[in-house]
Formats: C-alpha cells, sequence, structure tokens
C-alpha cells in the first residue's frame, strides 16, 4: 500500500494536452481525484472546464430525466451518467449519458473487472458548451469508428439538438417527424418532443416518452431482449 501511494504521488499531473497511452492515463486520473472530468480522445487528454449551470448542469438534468424514464421500463436496458467508458486503446471518453443494452441482452458492451464499461454504448449523450469543437469534431469520428450506433449532440449555446444514426459507416442525422418527435432507430419507444425539451418544458417530453413506451414496437423491444437472455 504505501509503495502504491508513492508511486501515485510521483506521476506527473494530468493535463490537458498530454499524449498519453490509456494506462498512463487511468494512472494519472487516479492519481487527480480534484479532476472531476478528464477524456482520452485520439490519445490527447482534455481535462474539462467547470461546468455552468445552464450551459451544463441544466440540460444534463432533463437528458438524465428523459432517458431515466425509458431505462425504468426497459428490462434489459442500462443508464450510465458521466461513466467513462473505455472503447480503444487512444479513447477512454466520459460521456455525459450512456444507453446501452446489457450484455446478458445481447448488447455491445461488458463491464470489465474493475468496474468500467468496455465497448461501444449503442447511444451516448452529449452535452457540447465549451466543449463543442470536441464534440462535434474528433469525438464524434471517434464514436463513429467504434460504433455507437446512435449519437445525440445537445449544443446548449446554440440550444440545438442533433440526433445522428450509424448506417453504413456513417452518421446520418435523424429529424423529427411531422408531430415534432426523433424515434430512436435502436431503441424502439425511445422518442423525444425536441423543442419541448429546448424549451425545459419536461411535463411534454416526459408524456411524449411514456406514449412511445406504450407502442407496440416499444413492447416487441422489451421481447425480443428477454428472448437474448
Amino acid at each position: 500500500m504505501v509503495r502504491e501511494y508513492s508511486a501515485q504521488k510521483h506521476l506527473p499531473p494530468l493535463e490537458s494536452g498530454d499524449r498519453l497511452t490509456r494506462p498512463e492515463f487511468e494512472r494519472r486520473y487516479a492519481a487527480a481525484p480534484h479532476i472531476k472530468k478528464a477524456e482520452l480522445i485520439e490519445g490527447i487528454v482534455y481535462v474539462a472546464s467547470p461546468l455552468r449551470h445552464e450551459q451544463h448542469g441544466k440540460p444534463h438534468s432533463r437528458v438524465i430525466t428523459w432517458l431515466g424514464v425509458y431505462q425504468s421500463l426497459t428490462p434489459g436496458v442500462d443508464l450510465s451518467d458521466a461513466a467513462t467508458v473505455r472503447l480503444d486503446l487512444d479513447n477512454e471518453p466520459q460521456p455525459d449519458a450512456a444507453l446501452f443494452i446489457e450484455p446478458d441482452s445481447g448488447g455491445q458492451t461488458r463491464l470489465s473487472s474493475d468496474g468500467y464499461i468496455e465497448g461501444s454504448p449503442e447511444l451516448i449523450v452529449e452535452i457540447a458548451a465549451s466543449s463543442v469543437a470536441i464534440d462535434t469534431g474528433s469525438k464524434k469520428q471517434v464514436y463513429r469508428r467504434n460504433g455507437v450506433l446512435e449519437y445525440v449532440i445537445w449544443q446548449s449555446y446554440e440550444n440545438k439538438i442533433e440526433w445522428f444514426y450509424l448506417i453504413d459507416g456513417d452518421y446520418r442525422l435523424l429529424s423529427p417527424g411531422a408531430d415534432g418527435i426523433i424515434r430512436s432507430q435502436v431503441f424502439p419507444g425511445l422518442w423525444l418532443a425536441v423543442e419541448a425539451l429546448l424549451n425545459n418544458q419536461m411535463v411534454q417530453v416526459l408524456e411524449v416518452v411514456q406514449a412511445g413506451l406504450k407502442s407496440p414496437e416499444h413492447n416487441a423491444f422489451v421481447q425480443h431482449l428477454k428472448k437474448q437472455e
């Protein structure tokens, strides 16, 4: 124990712009408990700035509420809030939200022996404020290359949501239907009233996702997941 502490004590600090291997990134991150969010994207470290309520905290809480309702009524699906994800040897992001099918139900991810998500969650959401260039640029490409099937970016300064779906190796934008609702292609019944979410009309957001949860396609999805167990 003393030897382990001593080794960590002499590690260089974790700083944005560092080029590190994933094991070295994890060692430095573990030795810096004052850092609340750091990511390794294409082998480069990004340490997050302090997060503002209006631009990050509030949108984040709305997204988690919306996804949490869906997850709670969809057996075989799990939700993680700002957890580290080991994608590959050069990429270890900490997405704001990850919705994924559990391994026993045929999902793409697994839980490592030390408690980390490994592999590509089926859906990732990022709240992009000061990080917008990364979230819409290199991180988007990393998620595409690793097979994250749906990627939602909420650009909070512009108050804009983009929802991408992976098809034929590339991301295509999902557009709302005539009713203003985007419907997930991966998670049947995961419906989003986009303008309501952007305008903090959470009653409407929850009414819409609850309607999705009552749909025949959601029921068929749940039955499908049960068969995978």
